[in-house]
């Protein structure tokens, strides 16, 4: 019997990775952050000055990269071929040049490999912008996040302040239309609502309200 599955997707900004992580603990399931893991391959091509228009080598990192995800219940880490990454991946240069490794697809194909792997051995909950369409349009749960623009870029900035970043709300707010824009309209893996994903709007929502309606629905689908 396969494992369970909470997939969940949505833009920039809804609140995917925090409630992911929130539901997976109350769970007992393994987290998987998807997006970090295109983070931490962008990073790499950063530090390794490959630019972003050469998709060989892009392909060939690619494939040559180990991410691994830890999670200890209070930390979650990330690994880029053996050292923490958690913080670096996080800055807005890697933000903005994930988008071009994201829309390689053969790179995709290698990440997807990995993130299936993971059902092997656990629940999972996994996010990202194609989880329920792509990688686990088999996912017993399908959850779609979503919130208002002037919500995300407000979420956005206060997580830049608690790291000690300066941001400018409405170039944020920018950032997050034109990103929406993008990544509904790529060619590749669009950011779209699966058919049988629940729709939560989190806008005005605490983070304990999505993430309880989220519990309720796992449980009623009786998870064997």
């Amino acid at each position: 019997m396969k494992k369970f599955v909470i997939a969940i997707d949505g833009p920039a900004g809804a609140g995917k990775s925090t409630v992911a992580k929130l539901v997976a603990k109350k769970l007992g399931f393994l987290y998987v952050d998807t997006g970090a893991m295109y983070r931490a391959l962008t990073l790499k091509a950063l530090n390794e000055k490959i630019p972003f228009s050469e998709e060989e080598k892009l392909i060939n990192m690619a494939k040559n990269t180990k991410i691994e995800l830890q999670d200890n219940g209070v930390d979650y880490k990330v690994f880029l071929d053996g050292k923490d990454v958690s913080e670096e991946i996080r800055t807005e240069e890697v933000s903005k040049g994930t988008q071009f490794i994201a829309s390689i697809l053969q790179i995709r194909k290698i990440l997807w490999k990995m993130q299936r792997s993971f059902r092997g051995r656990y629940n999972i909950v996994m996010e990202g912008r194609d989880i329920g369409s792509k990688v686990f349009p088999d996912a017993q749960l399908k959850i779609f996040l979503d919130a208002s623009v002037k919500e995300r870029a407000k979420r956005r900035y206060l997580q830049l302040k608690e790291m000690g970043l300066e941001g400018d709300l409405n170039i944020i707010e920018k950032e997050i239309i034109e990103r929406d824009e993008r990544d509904r309209k790529r060619s590749i893996s669009p950011l779209v609502r699966h058919p049988d994903a629940f729709y939560i709007d989190t806008t005005g929502m605490s983070i304990p309200q999505v993430v309880e309606k989220i519990i309720f629905l796992c449980k009623n689908l009786n998870p064997q």
